[in-house]
């Protein structure tokens, strides 16, 4: 049984989610698993835990890319080591890869290393072009949207909506909304 797994990291990501939706079904899988969900803090994956507790003997687990799956390639090997346990193998679409041969197997560490390297490269050149325009005065970081929300969370507030709800009508995270909160209280 052909098992595929998705994963954006954003729930604006529809269009991304879609495409890798349509790649899995032609690809021929029977079952999908689907979240929207950044990969770098794993214990969120619910679907993928799911996705690797439904495989069974046999069976392939599919993904449209490498990036889709694991962030390093100890997650990586992680995934395959529960696979090789449960008698599956893993299939990554865009690199015409297949873990069930040793060659499949050999080529996925590899490139998963190189992956994991690319990433680390970007991340520091990110890193060092962020510091060099805030030595020039020209990087201001994003926008605070939460403090800028503060009188509509304090109003919130008082009118005796909880933290959870207040981030949720205003879409802005639960700590900012606490962070408000007792900014709000030291003042008073």
């Amino acid at each position: 049984m052909l098992v595929g797994y998705a994963r954006t990291s954003t729930l604006d990501q529809k269009a991304g989610l879609e495409g890798q939706k349509r790649e899995l079904n032609e690809a021929g899988c029977d079952r999908l698993f689907i979240e929207q969900v950044s990969s770098v803090d794993v214990r969120e994956r619910h679907k993928l835990a799911e996705a690797l507790s439904y495989v069974r003997e046999g069976d392939t687990l599919v993904v449209t890319k490498l990036d889709r799956l694991a962030r390093s390639v100890a997650h990586l090997l992680e995934i395959l080591d529960t696979l090789t346990d449960r008698g599956a193998a893993l299939r990554i679409l865009n690199m015409n890869l297949d873990t069930s041969t040793p060659t499949g197997k050999f080529m996925l560490t590899m490139l998963g290393g190189v992956a994991e390297f690319e990433r680390e490269i970007m991340l520091e050149r990110q890193r060092e072009g962020i510091a060099k325009a805030k030595a020039k005065g020209k990087y201001k970081g994003r926008k605070p949207t939460a403090r800028a929300k503060a009188e509509e969370v304090l109003q919130m507030y008082r009118e005796g909506v909880g933290g959870t709800e207040i981030a949720k009508r205003l879409e802005i995270g639960r700590a900012s909304v606490y962070r408000i909160l007792d900014e709000a209280k030291g003042e008073a």
